[in-house]
């Protein structure tokens, strides 16, 4: 099993619950595929260094997990298709 780092950045008009599910969401996705979460850090809403889309602000949560990339592959499937995700990366820390 390798680390990972796994970024994503929520649309800012997403209400508070609706980021709470989404967090949720791609954490069971990542557990269900054999991943175990190590850390999720919310940094919270902070402006673009760009526009995306029209927004400026964004919601990042970052989240370190240990797995394969069975489940890294599924979550990058998934998310491409959520238009609540405006970007997101996935980036294997080597040791």
């Amino acid at each position: 099993m390798r680390n990972y780092e796994v970024l994503y950045i929520i649309s800012p008009n997403v209400d508070e619950d609706g980021v709470k599910n989404t967090i949720e969401r791609y954490n069971k996705i990542l557990t269900d595929n054999g991943a175990e979460i190590e850390k999720v850090d919310e940094v919270g809403k902070k402006r673009l260094a760009y526009e995306i889309n029209d927004f400026r602000d964004g919601y990042y949560v970052v989240t370190y997990i240990k797995g394969t990339a069975d489940a890294t592959n599924e979550f990058d499937r998934l998310v491409k298709i959520d238009d609540n995700v405006i970007r997101h990366l996935v980036v294997r820390n080597d040791d």
